[in-house]
């Protein structure tokens, strides 16, 4: 369906792009902290989000098309005009909007400004766009993605999945939903698909709490991918469990729906608040708390701890594309650095014989396998404990050669994709050595 919205949203739409591109900001606290975009209504609203979002996962792309018909580049300084010709390529190329609303709103954005002059620059280039050389999916794909993250995605993974990654990157994620018990009954209900690791995937959901079992708690809303970790602890009923960075608690949540007595440590009280209002819709119970998991220890050794330490997140760029232009590559050594820290940390509140899940919504080498292995080469109280071929709700697909789980944007990709996510088993021993 053709979308026309006016001009406050698309104005909207050039001021959260500026905060994410240029003040690096990340969208959500950019949605947050606009007036402009908070004035618009529902349909503009959804619009505006949905005009950003395209242009982030699609820049480079975009940036292609619009470059084939500039005489000269544009000055750095004029910075309106590129966002104009931004938004109105992605609407002319991925969004379907008619061509006159496309080329006219993006020039009406320019008059009475300082760029008015440059409003026959900006029709006559968005006349020609439709026209633009189309790059092969890959070359596009690839050209959406900072170089520094592409060469470790090809080292890791090969050409191929690289490519692969870089691909499912343009493409909107569905959403997932964890049921809390019966996901047969409850996929009928959504008229969702039912996938073999448990989760619920639903297309075009609407409004999430009209949706049948919302208001009964009966589900939370989870990738697919981000609900296999907690799988990876054996028999949770009755155990002590203690998640770590939980919030916004869907692995808890999944935790204590299975048995579980779960403690929840995080350190942001807003991100708590959100926590504590999901499992009282879903009526589950768990202590949380507010702490600093580096520092926090509790009374009793844990039958188990799920770390799912702080991260890049570029395992989540489907659906936060303004990770591409947030993130450097200066991050992975500070992060990785602060996930051995936590390790090490979670490690001291584990019980002999109990379990280690160490968890990244990261692509990132740096922040997965390699934390696990510098881990386990300067602690032998610890090895790894592989996935199983028997263990339910784990694909095999997703099983690594070193027995630790890893998925990817590019897997189950006829079914709409997953996130990216790493996560290793680690198991302490009744005597070290």
């Amino acid at each position: 369906m053709a979308i026309t919205a006016g001009i406050p949203a698309r104005s909207a739409a050039i001021e959260l792009l500026n905060a994410v591109l240029i003040d690096k900001t990340s969208l959500d606290n950019a949605m947050t902290e606009s007036e402009e975009f908070s004035r618009l209504l529902g349909p503009d609203r959804a619009f505006a989000r949905m005009l950003v979002s395209t242009c982030l996962r699609h820049l480079g792309e975009i940036d292609l098309a619009i470059d084939q018909f500039l005489l000269k580049p544009l000055a750095q300084n004029a910075i309106l005009v590129r966002q104009s010709l931004r938004i109105g390529t992605a609407q002319l190329l991925f969004l379907g909007t008619p061509a006159h609303a496309a080329v006219d709103t993006s020039v009406t954005l320019l008059k009475g400004t300082r760029y008015a002059g440059f409003t026959g620059l900006v029709n006559a280039v968005l006349r020609r766009v439709p026209s633009a050389e189309p790059a092969s999916l890959s070359v596009g794909a690839i050209a959406n993605t900072p170089d520094w993250l592409f060469d470790t995605w090809q080292k890791e993974y090969g050409d191929d999945l690289a490519q692969e990654i870089a691909l499912a990157h343009t493409q909107e994620a569905p959403l997932d939903i964890t049921p809390k018990a019966d996901p047969k009954s409850v996929a009928q209900q959504l008229e969702g698909e039912l996938l073999s690791s448990g989760s619920i995937r639903v297309r075009s959901p609407g409004d999430i709490t009209e949706l049948p079992g919302y208001s009964a708690g009966d589900w939370w809303i989870q990738d697919a991918a981000a609900a296999l970790p907690a799988h990876l602890i054996p028999e949770p009923s009755g155990k002590r469990i203690l998640d770590l960075c939980a919030a916004p608690g869907g692995k808890a949540a999944q935790l204590a729906a299975a048995g579980a007595h779960v403690t929840a440590i995080d350190r942001s009280d807003i991100r708590l608040d959100v926590m504590r209002a999901n499992f009282e819709r879903l009526n589950l119970q768990a202590e949380i708390l507010a702490d600093d998991v580096a520092t926090w220890r509790p009374k009793e050794l844990a039958d188990a701890v799920l770390l799912d330490a702080p991260c890049t997140a570029t395992g989540t760029i489907r659906r936060h594309p303004d990770i591409l232009f947030l993130k450097e590559k200066s991050d992975l050594r500070r992060l990785a650095k602060l996930q051995y820290e936590l390790l090490n940390a979670a490690a001291e509140m584990v019980r002999p014989g109990g379990h280690l899940v160490y968890v990244v919504c990261s692509l990132q080498p740096e922040e997965g396998s390699r934390v696990v292995n510098k881990f386990l080469l300067n602690n032998d109280a610890f090895s790894r404990d592989p996935i199983r071929d028997d263990e339910e709700r784990i694909p095999s697909e997703f099983q690594a050669e070193s027995g630790d789980l890893r998925t990817l944007p590019s897997h189950w990709s006829a079914l709409g994709g997953l996130d990216g996510f790493y996560a290793a088993r680690l198991i302490r021993k009744t005597k070290s050595k």
